[in-house]
Parts: structure tokens; C-alpha cells; sequence
């Protein structure tokens, strides 16, 4: 039976939690879906018998229940209660309370709760543009100048071309910087495209209509191919032409101190030729070709020229196959010595994986194919810039007309999913994140939205409704249910970043940073040295702008947030936000 409330309860209940120093809930700030899980979890050394979940209007309160017992997590010292009222749909402003003084959360239920979140995270990359200023248009209260033209780049001493190029410059303008510095690496460009790529490819109905507020919409290009067709012209640029190699990166010789883009002038160079680079650079290439074959009519011959450089840039490596970049010995032997972001991958197996099968399944050539399949045996890892190989992976089960590779590759995949699955009941979280202590490391907030967009595809394959429940624990931990009581994306929730490590929201005269950017997240690590007030695995976060190991922002950690908030927005939309699609 429903009751009321007195004004004076109310009151007291609704006092925010976020003034402490250690959390005493951790939910979701952005919401819940109507229809889908919906739980906070209770940080607390002391069980609670009760809680009640309030209509915000009314101040009735909807739904009472009893949190689950006390559990110690495994990745602190923390201990939880989690307090489920899943049966909750009807949309609304709520309040979560369990009677403790001063703690409770209002929070919302509706239909397309991250809808905002998955449009920012993606217009995120239009504020990491390079060369073009940010008008007041598109950019708000964030407008800037173009910062850094790279009209004039220089090619490096390491880079210089052995078959006797004369240039010495060369122009590499456009691309997104890559973190919270100024400077564009292909490495780390190549696993962000890729998972962009791949949202777009997984989920083209929605992202067809996908409107995020950045110019070029008069050229009837989706938005996110727009935003990712900025970045693609601009790896063009690092392709040399006369022999197919890719430069290492775009960079400084050192890193700009904390100004705005452009406020230096230092000399921008063009690194040394890489084959992780080379090959990444391949991939995306491939994988764009076939994309924007779709589009022919607004960009005529983009198609043709992306496979045409994938396939130049795949014979350079054949030429040149573990052409390895170690900037260390680079920097004894050349001058100027560069101290910038190396992305120095050792192991190449992965990119050779990822480029062939991206090269097979756009062209159906053999000689990708034969490549290819040396890969196939490889083990499941979730992707970082360093380990690709699953994103290749993800391309044969949505491409592939092999059925019996498609076949190997599913129960692979399932069985790494399955693995992570196994572990949510032990988590004191509930997600899926936090599966073991290392995931906490630099980026981990990364590892949240790749697990997360693994849970997705083994939903495609199967239309299991706990995968994509699983995905969304992940969005969840993201958007604060955690141990730091932080939503991590930047402009949302009650407790979210200020002073995340970027440079353009430190720098400039704005209060509050550039939303939509998701920052590392816990790292135990701790390698900036900075005065973390927690250390354990799970709640070793600051937000400092010091904290570059903690509270740094990158394109590679944007990206597949991007891919996990719309993968689910998407899900919910196809099926009118009712329910998530169960297969029979």
C-alpha cells in the first residue's frame, strides 16, 4: 500500500551524499531504463534492513524492499548491500532512501535515459578536432581557435625516406588530438577508428538518423561516419606516398605545457615508419572502404582510395614486418629527441591479424585471406591499442561467409564472455567490471566499455537478454556504480569530473569541462605521483588535473564508450523501449 511521507522525512532523506569523502551509494546517475535491471548499491560497513524507493512529485513511496547481506569486495576494502527494484517501469523522477541520515539520491526513469550521454560521448571527438576552430555553432561556451594548421610538418631525421625523398616537409593537417596533449599518434587512431567503425557497422539503422550537433550535415552523411571521415583524411596524410609506410605520429618534440591548442609554436614533426602503425593504419583503411562504399554519391572515389592506400601500405609491410618503434633508441641516433607518447607495441601478431581480415572481407582476395587465417587460433583478449586482435574477431562473426570460421569464432567468443559472466555473482558491484584486480590499470574505465561491447556482440549472436543486461552493469559502473561514487564522463551526474587531465578544459576560461569525455578511471598504479586519497585497485581515483594516470582523458577510451551508450541506446530503440529482444 502506498504511503505518505511527512514534509519533514522528506526532508531529511533527500540530503545529497556526495559531500563525503567515501560514497555511501553507488548507482547510475544518468537513470534507468523503464525495462531493464535497476539497483544501487549500499557502501557500508553496517547492514541495512530496508530501503524505499520514493516518487519524487508525490513524495509516496512506490516500492519498499530488503537489500541483500553484507558482501566484502574483492578489490578493497569496501563492503556492499545491493537494493534491486527492477520492477519499477513507470518513468519518473525517484528517490532512493534506507533511512540512514542524509543519505539518499533522486534519480530518473524513462525511456531514453542515456540518450544524451551516447550523443555526447560522441561529439567528444569534435572537440578534440585539430586545425579547425570550434565556432560557437557547434561548440557552445567551449569555442576556441583552430590551434595547431600542421601545414608545415617535419620530417624527422628517423623518417627521412632511404630511397632519397628531397621534401622535408609535409602537410598533415585535420585528425583529433589524441588525449589530453596535442599530439596525434596512428596507433592509437587505429583501435579508435576501428571501434567506431565498428559501431556504425553493428548498428547502421540507428546511426543513420543519429543527429550530435557538428558541422557537415548538409552533406546527408551520418554524423559519426562525419566525425570519423576527420580523422581518416587526415591518416591519409601520414601515409608516405612514394613507398606506402605510415608515420609512427604527428608530435611535438616534447609535450605542450598546459595552454591552449595552438598557443605554442613549437616544430611539429613526422616520426619514424612503424609497422604496427602501418598495419593499423591498414585495417582501418580497409575497413573504411568498405563502409563508405555505401556513401559513392556524396563522396565519389573515397571508397576506391581508402582500399587503394590499405592496400599500398599492406606490401610496405610485407616489405617490412617487424619494423619495430622504440622511440629509446631512436632518440641515440637522432635529433631532435622526442619525448612524446611512443605506443610502442612489441608484438605484431594481432595487427597482422586484424589488417588481413579487414583487407579479406572488403576486397574477398585471396592472398588477405591466407594471412588471415595463421590468426585465427590466437587467444580471446579484450582490445587495447597494443592488442587488436579481437577486432578482427568481431568482423569475421559480422562479415564472414565461411560458416565453419564464423562457427569457431562464436564459441571462442562465447566462451570468453561466458568467463566473465561467471564472475558478476562475486562481485560486490554486481558488474562486470571488477571481474579480477587487473582491470584496474591505466584506462580502466576503457576495460569497463570494451567488456561491455564484448557482452554486446555475444548478444547479437545469441539474442540472450543476460548479455545484454551483462552490458549494461557496465554502463552502470561507468555512470557510478563504483567504489568512487563517480560517474566518469564528464558533464553528467551528480558527481562527475572538473578538472579531468586535458589540456583545452584546463586552459580555458570555462568552469566546467568539456562534456562528454570519459576519463581513465581507478589506477592502482598510481605512476603520476599524485596525492591519491584511496589506493586500493578499485577506488584508486583523484580528479586532479595531475592525475594523467587516473584522470586523464583519450580517443581509445572515448571510443568505445561511444560504441557501448548508443549499442544500447539502439537496443532499447529497435524495440520501442520495452523490453530488450530475447530470441527463442
Amino acid at each position: 500500500m502506498i504511503k505518505r511521507l511527512s514534509f519533514f522525512l522528506f526532508a531529511i532523506l533527500s540530503g545529497q551524499v556526495y559531500g563525503q569523502e567515501r560514497p555511501e551509494l553507488a548507482l547510475n546517475q544518468t537513470g534507468y531504463y523503464p525495462n531493464a535491471p535497476k539497483i544501487v548499491v549500499l557502501i557500508t560497513d553496517h547492514a541495512v534492513s530496508g530501503f524505499d524507493i520514493i516518487n519524487a512529485k508525490t513524495k509516496d513511496i512506490v516500492f519498499s524492499g530488503k537489500p541483500s547481506g553484507l558482501k566484502q569486495s574483492n578489490n578493497s576494502s569496501l563492503k556492499t548491500q545491493v537494493a534491486d527494484f527492477s520492477s519499477i517501469s513507470t518513468p519518473g523522477k525517484y528517490i532512493y532512501s534506507d533511512g540512514r541520515e542524509g543519505i539518499s539520491h533522486e534519480f530518473y526513469i524513462a525511456p531514453k535515459v542515456q540518450s544524451n550521454l551516447a550523443v555526447a560521448s560522441l561529439k567528444a571527438f569534435y572537440f578534440q578536432r585539430v586545425s579547425m576552430p570550434l565556432t560557437a555553432e557547434y561548440a557552445g561556451q567551449w569555442t576556441r581557435p583552430a590551434g595547431h594548421p600542421d601545414t608545415k610538418v617535419v620530417i624527422h631525421p628517423s623518417a627521412i625516406n632511404k630511397q632519397g625523398r628531397s621534401d622535408s616537409i609535409i602537410s598533415s593537417s585535420g585528425g583529433w588530438y589524441d588525449a589530453g596533449d596535442y599530439n596525434k599518434y596512428i596507433v592509437n587512431s587505429g583501435i579508435t577508428m576501428g571501434t567506431l567503425l565498428s559501431a556504425y557497422e553493428d548498428f547502421p539503422f540507428y546511426f543513420d538518423t543519429l543527429r550530435v550537433g557538428i558541422p557537415g550535415n548538409g552533406n546527408r552523411l551520418p554524423d559519426l561516419l562525419d566525425e570519423v571521415l576527420y580523422n581518416l583524411r587526415w591518416m591519409m596524410t601520414m601515409q608516405d606516398p612514394d613507398d606506402g609506410g605510415v608515420y609512427h605520429k604527428c608530435t611535438n618534440a616534447a609535450f605542450d605545457g598546459t595552454v591552449m591548442p595552438g598557443v605554442t609554436k613549437l616544430t611539429r614533426y613526422v616520426v619514424q615508419k612503424s609497422t604496427a602503425a602501418t598495419l593499423d593504419f591498414t585495417a582501418v583503411m580497409a575497413q573504411a572502404g568498405r563502409i563508405f562504399k555505401k556513401f559513392d554519391k556524396q563522396f565519389p572515389g573515397l571508397s576506391d582510395s581508402c582500399v587503394k592506400a590499405a592496400k599500398k601500405s599492406w606490401n610496405w609491410s610485407l616489405k617490412n614486418p617487424s619494423l619495430l618503434y622504440n622511440q629509446d633508441s631512436m632518440n641515440l641516433l637522432y635529433l631532435p629527441k622526442v619525448t612524446t607518447g611512443a605506443y610502442g607495441d612489441r608484438m605484431l601478431e594481432d595487427e597482422w591479424f586484424w589488417a588481413s581480415t579487414e583487407l579479406y572481407l572488403t576486397t574477398g582476395e585471396a592472398e588477405y585471406e591466407s594471412k588471415m587465417k595463421t590468426g585465427l587460433e590466437a587467444g580471446y583478449s579484450l582490445p587495447t591499442w597494443a592488442r587488436v586482435h579481437l577486432l578482427g574477431i568481431y568482423s569475421i562473426l559480422r562479415l564472414d561467409k565461411n560458416t565453419d570460421r564464423v562457427n569457431a569464432a562464436k564459441m571462442k567468443l562465447l566462451k570468453l564472455t561466458d568467463e566473465y559472466l561467471s564472475t558478476i555473482p562475486s562481485n560486490a558491484f554486481l558488474t562486470v567490471m571488477g571481474s579480477r584486480k587487473s582491470d584496474f590499470n591505466w584506462g580502466s574505465n576503457s576495460n569497463a566499455a570494451n567488456q561491455g561491447i564484448l557482452m554486446i556482440n555475444a548478444w547479437k549472436l545469441t539474442g540472450d537478454i543476460k548479455y545484454a543486461n551483462a552490458a549494461l552493469t557496465n554502463l552502470d559502473y561507468i555512470c557510478g556504480r563504483n567504489a568512487t561514487g563517480y560517474h566518469f564522463v564528464t558533464g553528467f551526474g551528480k558527481r562527475s569530473p572538473k578538472h579531468p587531465h586535458h589540456r583545452p578544459s584546463e586552459a580555458d576560461a570555462v568552469a566546467e569541462p568539456i562534456p562528454g569525455l570519459l576519463v581513465g578511471g581507478p589506477n592502482p598504479g598510481m605512476q603520476d605521483k599524485c596525492n591519491y586519497p584511496f589506493k586500493e585497485p578499485e577506488t584508486a581515483y583523484v580528479d586532479d588535473y595531475c592525475s594523467y594516470a587516473s584522470n586523464e582523458i583519450a580517443i581509445n577510451w572515448n571510443a568505445p564508450l561511444v560504441y557501448l551508450a548508443n549499442a544500447i541506446e539502439a537496443i532499447q530503440y529497435k524495440t520501442g523501449y520495452s523490453k530488450l529482444p530475447q530470441k527463442k
